[in-house]
């Protein structure tokens, strides 16, 4: 399954409304209902970034992060926000190869900047694969445990 995706990435505008109705039901899905997370996802963000989303073979909506500039989150920093998977395709590589476009995109669009994520903690393992390094102590956010992480230099 995970060969199969089909990546996108676009800024807000690039939306159809039936696309835009599947990321959301996604991180409601994931974010609200199965993690009791409860805080704003709408949160006015996602006007201003961009948007990767990986579809499988019949266009279904598997995988999905949001790209924030640098100033739009962190002053310095290029950002990695809303990373989702659909559950059920948990555990099958989808979650590297998710976060391996979503840098990539981000040294792409914004090549000089760090990047920075909050993550949660059961997934520091994962975004330290990635060069990712915890820059802050762990903090609630949203009832669940998350640290911030930061890949690339303080300065350039």
């Amino acid at each position: 399954m995970a060969s199969l995706l089909q990546w996108q990435c676009h800024p807000f505008d690039g939306f159809s409304p039936l696309a835009l109705y599947e990321m959301l039901q996604l991180r409601d899905r994931v974010f609200v209902v199965e993690q009791q997370s409860i805080y704003g996802d709408v949160d006015g963000v996602d006007l201003h970034c961009y948007h990767l989303q990986g579809h499988d073979g019949h266009g279904k909506l598997q995988a999905y992060a949001r790209l924030i500039a640098p100033g739009e989150k962190y002053p310095d920093a290029s950002a990695i926000g809303r990373v989702v998977l659909e559950p059920a395709l948990r555990g099958k590589g989808l979650g590297n190869q998710l976060l391996a476009e979503a840098v990539n995109h981000c040294l792409q669009l914004w090549p000089a900047a760090p990047i920075m994520l909050s993550a949660q903690l059961a997934a520091c393992g994962l975004y330290e694969r990635f060069g990712f390094v915890a820059v802050s102590q762990p903090y609630d956010d949203g009832g669940i445990m998350h640290v911030d992480m930061r890949r690339g230099t303080l300065s350039h």
